[in-house]
C-alpha cells in the first residue's frame, strides 16, 4: 500500500472544493437551467445501455472540474487498474477483488499470484450452466424420481440479498414452472413458511456459504435437511435434493453432499459482489443460462465503461463524485435509490449491503480514525408507493436526499396507460423536487394567508435520472455493475477499504456467547452490562 502523503482535507483538490462550496451553495437549480439552456444535453451521457442525465444536481461546470481533478489526486486511475489487474487491494485480508472477472465475457487473462483465473471462472460458469438446464429440463430427478419444481436458495447476505434482487427484477425470463425461493433469516419462520406448500420430493436446497459455518445459513440448512430427510425416511436423500456452494469440500461431505454437486468460488470474490460466481446458481437455474449470461454481459460492458472512459465522461466516477459532494460538504447523511419499475422492489435492499458495508468505516488505510463523513445510509422503494409514503420529506423536510430515479422505456406489462402514468410521476417527481413552487406561484392560483408557506416547495433538491429502454438481464446486469464500482470511487476518495467488513464479525462473536448462555441447563454467571444481563434472564425465564 502506498500511503498518501497528506490527509485527504488537507489536499489542495479537496480544498479548492471547499473553496467552490462556498462560492456556490446558495445557487439555485431554477437559475442554473436558466443561464445555460444546454445544461441537460452537457450533463447527460450513455454507456452500457443506460442513459444519465444529471443535469438536476447543484453543480456547475467548475465544480464538475474540481471533482475530476479531485479523483485525479487520490490516485482513482492506478486504483481502478490495480483492482482490475488481481492486485491485493483487500490489504487487511490480503486479497484480490476480483468480480470483474466473474462476468469477463472477453476472457482476457486476469491474474492472481501469477496465475490466470479465466479458466476456472469459465469451468464454473459451465458446470453451474449445465446443472441449471438439468433442473430446468426435468432430468434432475429427486431421490424418488420425481423432476424438481421448487428450487431454495438458502444463504444470507451477499449470498442472498443480490441473487434474490435479480432474480426478482428478471422474473419476466424465468421459468414460471419453476418455484424459485430464498431463505436468509434464522428466524424460524422464513423457513417454515418458505416450504409449507412445497413437496418435498419435488424440492432441491441450494445452500449457499463459503465456509459452510455461517451460523444463519446452516442453522436453515439443518432444518431444510431435517425435512428432506424425515419425508424421505432415508439419509441418502440428501444427496438428490442438496448442492452446495462453498468453498469447504470437508464440510460439504460432512453434510451429506456429493462433492461432485459443490459449485466452488474463490476466496477473491466478496459476498456482497458474488452473485456473478456460483452464488448465482439459483438465479442461473430461475432465469436460464442464456439470460444468466446476458446479464454477464451487460456486467462486463459497464466494467470496461468504468476502466476505459475518461472521468468527466464515465458514468460510475460522476456518480460516486456528486455523493461525495453532497455527503462531506452539503452535510447529506443519507441516498435515495427510487426505481420506477416493481420487479425491481428488493434493488435498494441490494444496495444497502454492497454500500454500506463497504463504505461504512471511520478508519482509514493507515489505521487512523477520519475526520470527515464516509458511506451514506442507502434507503428507497419502488415508485409510485415511496410518493405516498416518504416523498413528503424529501420535498419539503429540512434535511437534503439526494436520490437516484430509475425508470424503463418499455413496460414489462403493457396493460392500458399504467406505464404512462408511471413514467409521468417519476419525470414529474425530478421536475418538483428541482425547482419546486416559488410562493409567487401559489399566490397566483389566488393562496392566501399562511397557506401560502405551506404550499411553497424550495425545489433545488438534488437527482439523477437513470433511464434505459427495457428492464432485461443485459440492462440489470449494467445497472448493477455502475453501483458496484460508485462505491469502489467513494470508497477510493475516502481512503478506506471497500472490501472487508470488520463491524460484522463482533455482533457474531457476541451472539455465539449469549446463545450458550441462553441454551445453559443451569443459570449462567450474569457477566454482562446490567441492561443485557436483564434481556437474558428476561428470555431465559420466559422463552419455551
Amino acid at each position: 500500500m502506498i500511503a498518501r502523503k497528506e490527509k485527504l482535507t488537507d489536499m489542495p483538490a479537496w480544498q479548492a472544493l471547499v473553496e467552490q462550496y462556498g462560492k456556490t451553495k446558495e445557487s439555485h437549480l431554477r437559475d442554473l437551467f436558466e443561464q445555460d439552456p444546454e445544461r441537460s444535453s452537457r450533463m447527460s451521457l450513455e454507456a452500457a445501455g443506460l442513459f444519465l442525465d444529471y443535469s438536476k444536481n447543484r453543480v456547475d461546470d467548475e465544480t464538475l472540474l474540481r471533482l475530476v481533478a479531485l479523483a485525479d489526486a487520490v490516485g482513482l486511475r492506478q486504483a481502478i487498474e490495480d483492482m482490475f489487474s488481481g492486485k491485493p487491494v483487500n490489504e487487511t485480508e490480503g486479497r484480490s477483488v476480483l468480480h470483474v472477472a466473474l462476468r469477463n465475457r472477453s476472457n482476457t487473462p486476469i491474474l492472481v499470484n501469477g496465475e490466470d483465473v479465466m479458466p476456472d471462472v469459465s469451468a464454473v460458469l459451465e458446470k453451474m450452466c449445465g446443472f441449471a438446464e438439468q433442473v430446468r429440463s426435468g432430468e434432475w430427478k429427486g431421490h424418488r424420481g420425481k423432476p424438481i419444481r421448487n428450487v431454495v436458495n438458502i444463504g444470507i447476505g451477499g449470498s442472498d440479498l443480490g441473487p434474490l434482487m435479480a432474480y426478482e427484477a428478471l422474473k419476466p425470463y424465468s421459468d414460471r414452472n419453476l418455484n424459485v425461493r430464498f431463505i436468509s433469516n434464522v428466524d424460524a419462520t422464513h423457513v417454515a413458511e418458505t416450504v409449507r406448500e412445497m413437496d418435498p420430493d419435488e424440492t432441491l436446497f441450494v445452500i449457499a456459504s463459503k465456509t459452510f459455518t455461517t451460523q444463519e445459513t446452516m442453522t436453515n440448512a439443518a432444518t431444510a435437511r431435517k425435512w428432506i430427510v424425515d419425508a424421505m425416511g432415508d439419509e441418502s436423500a440428501v444427496a438428490r435434493h442438496f448442492v452446495a456452494v462453498s468453498t469447504s469440500a470437508n464440510e460439504v461431505r460432512a453434510f451429506g453432499i456429493d462433492e461432485a454437486n459443490m459449485f466452488e468460488f474463490w476466496e477473491w470474490v466478496g459476498g456482497r459482489y458474488s452473485m456473478c460466481s456460483a452464488i448465482g446458481l439459483t438465479l442461473v437455474a430461475g432465469i436460464g443460462p442464456e439470460n444468466f449470461i446476458k446479464m454477464l454481459e451487460g456486467f462486463h460492458a459497464m466494467d470496461r465503461h468504468f476502466a476505459e472512459a475518461p472521468f468527466e465522461a464515465n458514468m460510475p466516477v460522476l456518480m460516486g463524485l456528486l455523493g461525495i459532494w453532497y455527503n462531506n460538504f452539503f452535510d447529506a447523511q443519507t441516498h435515495a435509490v427510487l426505481p420506477y419499475d416493481q420487479y425491481m422492489h428488493r434493488f435498494a435492499a441490494h444496495l444497502q449491503q454492497l454500500d454500506m458495508e463497504s463504505n461504512g468505516k471511520y478508519i482509514d488505510k493507515q489505521g487512523d480514525r477520519v475526520s470527515y463523513h464516509t458511506g451514506p445510509i442507502i434507503w428507497g422503494e419502488p415508485g409510485t408507493n415511496g410518493q405516498h409514503a416518504f416523498y413528503q420529506l424529501i420535498h419539503q423536510g429540512t434535511k437534503m436526499i439526494p436520490a437516484d430515479f430509475i425508470g424503463f422505456c418499455e413496460s414489462q406489462n403493457q396493460l392500458g396507460d399504467h406505464h404512462d402514468k408511471l413514467m409521468a410521476n417519476m419525470i414529474a417527481q425530478t421536475e418538483a423536487l428541482a425547482f419546486g413552487k416559488p410562493a409567487k406561484d401559489v399566490e397566483a392560483e389566488g393562496v392566501t394567508g399562511t397557506l401560502i408557506a405551506h404550499k411553497t416547495f424550495e425545489g433545488n433538491r438534488p437527482t439523477n435520472t437513470i433511464m434505459a429502454d427495457r428492464l432485461n438481464p443485459f440492462t440489470l446486469g449494467a445497472l448493477t455493475a455502475l453501483y458496484e464500482h460508485k462505491v469502489f470511487v467513494q470508497g477510493v476518495i475516502w481512503n478506506i477499504f471497500s472490501f472487508d467488513q470488520w463491524g460484522v464479525q463482533l455482533g457474531k462473536v457476541l451472539a455465539s456467547k449469549i446463545l450458550a448462555e441462553i441454551t445453559a441447563e443451569q443459570e449462567p454467571a450474569m457477566i454482562h452490562d446490567s441492561s443485557t444481563n436483564q434481556l437474558l434472564k428476561r428470555y431465559r425465564a420466559k422463552r419455551k
